[in-house]
């Protein structure tokens, strides 16, 4: 129950957070949600990589999918010299989930010490 409740929690203040800070403040996010709530370090990680790899997959192909992907299809032929949008809207979540899982990860062993 608490890897359910950690998810949502950090899905849903990451996109309150987002709106008015920075991108990285989901690190700040998963970090406070991982302190508050005791879970196994590795269960930190995960619901803080998972949350944010939901998010920011979705969130990524919903926006680029309202014009059709012509934007990610340029920038993933400058980025990687191949068209392929759905690889950049993946590395957008993989990186935002890292960033999150490590805080989440963080906020944990902080919490055990």
């Amino acid at each position: 129950m608490k890897f359910i409740v950690s998810l949502v929690l950090i899905a849903l203040l990451s996109v309150a957070a987002c709106l008015y800070l920075p991108w990285w403040s989901i690190a700040f996010v998963a970090f406070i949600v991982s302190g508050l709530i005791p879970q196994q370090p590795g269960k930190s990680f995960l619901t803080g990589f998972i949350s944010i790899l939901l998010l920011w997959g979705s969130l990524s192909w919903y926006i680029s999918s309202n014009n059709n992907h012509v934007l990610a299809h340029k920038v993933s032929i400058l980025m990687f010299k191949t068209d392929s949008p759905f690889m950049l809207i993946g590395i957008t979540a993989i990186i935002g989930a890292l960033v999150a899982g490590f805080a989440a990860l963080s906020g944990s062993y902080l919490r055990r010490s």
